[in-house]
């Protein structure tokens, strides 16, 4: 094998369902267990697995399903979310802390704190989110 192909980012794709509460979490897991077997940092890590997370349950509670690609670099993680619907109306009000449109039903579960996006946020080392209403919303992390 060449050296330059020892270097090729591994890409992990996951579907994420409407309302799958049961498998909340799954890919967030996959990741940071492949981030652990690879021997990145602990910090680095932590930090990949609370924004997938957080990305993750958005999709549950809030899209119309969607999916969450994973890039692992040797130098930096590269995390991008896409969904399909429904948008998200006030971006500005939806990166505020304690900022939720959660059902009560989901906030009975002890989802819809609020805190999602702005998790992601702080969590990223470069953040960016797209989102127009009736057509869904894209997220692009990078984590390094």
């Amino acid at each position: 094998m060449e050296k330059h192909e020892q270097t090729k980012a591994l890409v992990m794709i996951f579907p994420i369902s409407k309302g799958d509460f049961q498998s909340a979490g799954e890919a967030s897991s996959e990741i940071k267990n492949k981030l652990l077997q690879l021997g990145f940092p602990g910090n680095l890590i932590r930090r990949v697995a609370i924004a997938t997370y957080e990305a993750e349950m958005n999709l549950v509670i809030h899209s119309d399903g969607g999916k969450i690609r994973a890039e692992i670099n040797p130098d930096a993680i590269f995390i991008e979310v896409t969904d399909e619907g429904p948008g998200i109306p006030n971006l500005h009000m939806a990166m505020q802390e304690g900022f939720s449109t959660a059902s009560e039903e989901v906030r009975e579960m002890g989802f819809g704190a609020g805190m999602g996006l702005p998790n992601m946020r702080s969590c990223a080392s470069k953040f960016e989110i797209v989102s127009v209403v009736g057509k869904g919303t894209t997220i692009k992390m990078v984590i390094s």
